[in-house]
């Protein structure tokens, strides 16, 4: 729970950072078609860290989930398969129809989680 908590708080700060008007812009191309900073100052090594770092807990955090979600993944197609074979070939109960619709939405969520 303290992790997630972590990880949402970088989150907002790499969002609240992105939004942000900077104190050192991004480079502009000059009359040259080179890029130079205003001023000739480079953006400040503390906040480009800060969102590197922040990047990479999400993406560790990304994993996890994928990971999780696909356990479980796993799972309910293990219990639907269980329970098609006991049911029989012209009955299905309730139970199964929603056990596969629990799969079809995890499966949406898995993928759209790794789609980024």
């Amino acid at each position: 729970m303290l992790r997630k908590v972590s990880v949402l708080i970088l989150a907002i700060s790499f969002a609240c950072l992105a939004q942000a008007p900077s104190a050192h812009p991004r480079p502009q191309p000059n009359d040259e078609g080179q890029q130079g900073w205003p001023n000739n100052k480079p953006p400040d090594p503390g906040v480009i860290d800060m969102r590197k770092h922040a990047e990479r807990e999400l993406g560790k955090q990304r994993y996890k989930d994928i990971k999780s979600d696909s356990e479980r993944l796993l799972a309910l197609a293990t219990q639907l398969k269980q329970q098609v074979d006991t049911a029989g070939e012209h009955t299905l109960s309730l139970d199964v129809i929603k056990k596969a619709e629990q799969i079809e939405k995890l499966a949406k969520d898995v993928k759209n989680k790794m789609k980024g």
